[in-house]
């Protein structure tokens, strides 16, 4: 019989939603941000927003309410989904989150800094899928579990402007989803040993 038990080590268990926006159906990025819920890490738990955009004139930015997460998110997972993220030297900037809403109306992430509100949007969801993709796929020494929610519409708002691209369509295996998804109970993994 087959063991219920996944057997890699867990790395971090959470949520990791994201938004990426584009003016050419996804050709190139005008506005990236993906925004972490850190239940359990090596570092604790804690929440940090990882931003560029037009917005930010395409600087990168990172917001946390535990700095000790943030780097450690950068260390342990950024650098191989998007290693401009992961720049060490960028400073994280103190935020306050709060979520409101949910998958099947319209839910909502702000995140607020002494200087910046900023506000990430989804709505009109397609059907939830769970996603899985075991340490070595795509080449990626760490696997990751996850409950995705695409949203067909998404926006983001800092200090009152409106980022101006996109959300497109792509596939991920045979499910239908999007460059915006609510990703929810997520835990990343690594080979034990």
């Amino acid at each position: 019989m087959a063991s219920p038990v996944d057997p890699n080590a867990v790395l971090m268990t959470g949520e990791n939603s994201f938004i990426r926006l584009s003016h050419d159906g996804g050709q190139t990025l005008a506005t990236r941000l993906s925004h972490w819920r850190v239940l359990w890490c090596a570092a604790g738990s804690g929440h940090a927003l990882f931003a560029q955009s037009e917005l930010t004139d395409g600087k990168v930015r990172i917001y946390s309410d535990n700095a000790a997460v943030a780097r450690w998110l950068q260390r342990s997972i950024e650098h191989l989904l998007f290693p401009a993220f992961a720049e060490a030297t960028i400073p994280v900037i103190a935020a306050t989150f709060a979520r409101s809403g949910d998958a099947r109306s319209t839910a909502v992430e702000a995140i607020d800094s002494a200087t910046d509100h900023i506000r990430m949007t989804w709505w009109d969801t397609l059907e939830p899928f769970v996603l899985t993709m075991a340490p070595g796929t795509n080449n990626r020494p760490i696997g990751v579990f996850s409950t995705f929610f695409p949203a067909r519409s998404a926006q983001i708002e800092l200090n009152g402007r409106f980022a101006a691209g996109q959300v497109w369509a792509e596939k991920r295996g045979d499910r239908d989803s999007s460059s915006a998804c609510l990703a929810w109970s997520e835990t990343w993994v690594k080979p034990r040993g």
